[in-house]
């Protein structure tokens, strides 16, 4: 009863207030009225790219607010209150839709996907929690929940705010419909613009219609997807003719974390990493090593790891999350697993990366798999990275490339110390002086926080830079120090970084390098017109990601026998 009665407090308070005050309350109402308008064409403006937000977005006349204006005015009272809330409610969604997809378009370079894209933001709340502690992480998905919550609430009590002040007097607020209706039509139809920015808007239903269509597109791919991973070039192909020209020798197929081509030529990562690249190539020359490097064109940006791992080891392309759970669960065959069947080798992978089960392991053809915690690491994590990548390549070479066997090794190989925030970095220790990984206790305590960088973009970028070329030392060194004559690397980016590092209009390359001392191995691929060295040049070739497969298979004297869908 108590709280019935409380609004009717409220209201009666305010009204007392009102008729003690009436010019303050009139303008306090007028104010309220124009916020609640303002709310209303932001959120029917609102763009959903950062780089988009500027004055000349919001200068627009949306005719989407006409429409609904028309709507709320012709209504009696009762049902337009009820059309309000409802309408309200659609514009909280969608204005949660396009804040959704302006971090998507930050971070993944692409538009949030309300099928598939739900599964990511408990990968969102891990790594915030990895990289900025449990308790932010905590706060930020509540203060996620209170967001949208409170969107649909306000956006709700706008739409009612505006209905009643256009119901108030029908007459005054038709006149100025039509007045705003026909400097919209004059806008439309002589396309005027503020700043190269049409003023006569229709965003939000050309925002519905982009929803409305990957809605379909998605639907549609995944079943025309099915059919196209059933059929494989080299499906059927007998394991005596995979890979015949690479009999004896170690395979070593290793992805670095967010190696892109903005870290070999944007002007601030660029000198750092290819001096590295540069010294690292003259130090594997002198070790009998050398190097031929392109780019390849990622299936995926600023995250999502796995889709570019799975994409160039199968050869399809696999740019999300639905194609991915196909091809995974089906017999589609990746490069790695084309090493299994040949009965030629050992496959392993070194995953520090995986935290929980990875049945995927058993589609990659690998005979086993360390994941974080099998790999006798006892020292700090370095934000989301579980170990720095000296010690996961050390404890690969400890674990397995080490071992007397009877067959060559293929190893799979994830390397993670270049994750974003880049923060702190570890830094390189005697391998020697590596043991459980105690040492870089210090260098993680000592090192950058990532709230000292995530919101810079000039910081983001140099460290960004730094983590590369440790993990580029990292495994150079390591090749140096335990590759031997039948040894040959195969390593590459798996994206581009995020927007903040890589810039809003970034491509999606990332360079690939193969490395060997038999001078057989490079001369397979000399027709492929790829740089010398472990740097690429500008213009090397560039293909897809999803054509290294068949390319290498190809190269290395595989033959097609096709499976069909």
């Amino acid at each position: 009863m108590l709280r019935a009665l409380r609004p009717r407090t409220a209201r009666r308070a305010w009204r007392g207030w009102q008729a003690a005050h009436p010019v303050p309350a009139q303008v306090v109402s007028l104010a309220v009225t124009g916020l609640a308008l303002a709310l209303v064409v932001i959120a029917l403006l609102m763009p959903n790219k950062r780089d988009q937000f500027h004055l000349a977005m919001f200068t627009r006349i949306p005719v989407e607010a006409l429409i609904g204006a028309a709507v709320l005015i012709v209504l009696p009272r009762r049902p337009r209150v009820v059309v309000a809330v409802l309408g309200g409610a659609a514009l909280g969604v969608l204005t949660v839709l396009n804040v959704a997809d302006v971090e998507f378009n930050q971070y993944l370079g692409r538009s949030f996907n309300v099928i598939l894209d739900w599964s990511l933001l408990g990968d969102a709340k891990s790594y915030l929690s990895d990289t900025l502690g449990g308790t932010v992480a905590l706060l930020a998905a509540v203060g996620a929940v209170l967001l949208v919550l409170g969107l649909l609430a306000v956006m709700a009590l706008a739409v009612v705010r505006v209905g009643t002040f256009l119901g108030r007097n029908k007459a005054r607020s038709t006149r100025g419909l039509l007045l705003v209706s026909a400097l919209w039509m004059t806008c439309s139809t002589l396309n005027l613009e503020v700043a190269g920015v049409p003023v006569a808007s229709e965003h939000t239903v050309t925002m519905l219609k982009y929803h409305e269509q990957a809605l379909r597109s998605t639907i549609k791919d995944e079943q025309e997807f099915a059919k196209t991973a059933k059929a494989d070039a080299f499906g059927n192909t007998p394991g005596s003719q995979l890979v015949p020209d690479l009999r004896g020798k170690d395979m070593i197929f290793t992805f670095i974390e967010s190696y892109g081509r903005s870290a070999i030529e944007d002007p601030i990562e660029a000198p750092g990493v290819d001096k590295t690249l540069d010294v690292s190539t003259q130090a594997l020359a002198k070790a009998g090593f050398h190097a031929k490097s392109g780019w390849l064109t990622s299936a995926t940006y600023g995250g999502g790891s796995w889709l570019g791992h799975s994409t160039t080891m199968s050869g399809l392309w696999i740019d999300n999350q639905n194609r991915y759970r196909t091809v995974t669960t089906g017999d589609h065959l990746t490069l790695t697993k084309a090493f299994q069947k040949t009965g030629a080798w050992d496959t392993v992978g070194i995953m520090p990366g995986v935290q929980k089960g990875w049945p995927e392991s058993k589609w990659y053809g690998l005979d086993k798999f360390y994941n974080a915690f099998q790999m006798g690491y006892e020292g700090p994590k370095f934000s989301w990275s579980t170990m720095p990548d000296q010690y996961a390549l050390e404890a690969f070479q400890r674990l397995e490339h080490s071992k007397k066997r009877d067959k060559p090794l293929m190893g799979f190989v994830i390397l993670t110390s270049s994750h974003q925030p880049w923060a702190p970095i570890p830094k390189m220790v005697p391998w020697d002086q590596l043991g459980d990984g105690s040492v870089f206790k210090g260098i993680e305590a000592a090192g950058t926080k990532p709230q000292d960088i995530i919101t810079n973009p000039t910081r983001s970028r140099e460290e960004y830079g730094k983590s590369v070329q440790y993990s580029v030392t990292a495994l150079t060194q390591w090749l140096e120090r335990y590759g031997n004559d039948n040894t040959v690397l195969v390593f590459l980016g798996d994206h581009q970084p995020i927007a903040r590092v890589s810039g809003n209009h970034a491509s999606r390359d990332v360079p690939i390098s193969i490395v060997a001392k038999d001078p057989k191995v490079l001369d397979k691929i000399a027709s492929w017109g790829w740089t010398d060295g472990l740097r690429p040049a500008h213009n090397a070739p560039v293909w897809k990601m999803s054509a290294f497969r068949d390319r290498f298979l190809t190269a290395y004297g595989s033959t097609p026998h096709p499976s069909k869908d």
